[in-house]
């Protein structure tokens, strides 16, 4: 039973892989367009809460988890020199063969290596920052990947997770926001893509996600401690950021 549950997990975790390297080169824009651009200043609110928290003026590691196509990487090293924080290293980590094609063509700055949250190819204790934007629901064993953030990361070191959590909508505004996720998103970003499944594998893994209050439990009970948890435009999106003790 356990050999076929492993088989099974392991199975959806290479769909979803795949699913990404298909979509890539149009990834960027997709998101840009669904967004109306938006998610940058979601991304930027997580980067300058985190250099808030940490209040260090030298780091020595940056990485971020699931990085696709580098995208937050490139506003870390941004908000980095807007908060006047110097960082030695940036690394962007990820399953996808054909994210990290388009990564390392617009990033140049980052180390990227082909990696899955729940198993870090990096050191114990050997980065002051761990991100993960729109990623945490599409790993299957995510209780493991909070694990290894937290093996990776030095002490007191943070964790920034934006992700679309599940919410309970009953009001006319949540039923808009609602129909727009489930029936126009899949639409557009499928247009755009020529991967109609890609797009409505969105929402659905969002209904099949975690509560917002959920994830922040299961970051307690791996060891961290809540420092800031912020939701975005009605709930669509939200920030969670946790330091390790």
């Amino acid at each position: 039973m356990g050999i076929e549950k492993l088989t099974d997990k392991q199975e959806k975790q290479e769909k979803i892989v795949t699913m990404f390297d298909d979509i890539a080169s149009t990834y960027d824009k997709a998101n840009r367009v669904l967004t109306m651009g938006i998610d940058i200043q979601w991304r930027k609110k997580g980067c300058n809460k985190a250099f808030e928290i940490l209040d260090k003026k030298e780091l020595g590691q940056i990485t971020d988890v699931a990085t696709g196509t580098g995208d937050l990487l490139i506003y870390w090293k941004e908000q980095a020199k807007k908060n006047g924080v110097k960082i030695d290293k940036y690394i962007g980590i990820d399953p996808s063969k054909g994210m990290l094609e388009v990564a390392r063509t617009k990033v140049d700055f980052a180390e990227f290596i082909e990696g899955k949250a729940q198993v870090l190819p990096i050191a114990d204790e050997s980065t002051d920052v761990i991100s993960i934007s729109y990623g945490i629901r599409n790993v299957v064993d995510r209780v493991e990947a909070l694990q290894e953030f937290y093996r990776a990361l030095k002490p007191e070191g943070i964790v920034v997770i934006l992700e679309f959590t599940k919410q309970d909508r009953n009001g006319l505004i949540d039923k808009v926001i609602d129909f727009g996720m489930k029936k126009v998103l899949p639409r557009i970003g499928g247009f755009i893509s020529k991967n109609y499944e890609a797009y409505q594998y969105l929402p659905e893994s969002i209904e099949e996600f975690l509560t917002t209050e959920m994830l922040a439990k299961e970051l307690e009970e791996t060891g961290f401690e809540m420092k800031y948890i912020k939701s975005f435009s009605m709930g669509i999106s939200t920030l969670l950021v946790a330091q390790k003790k």
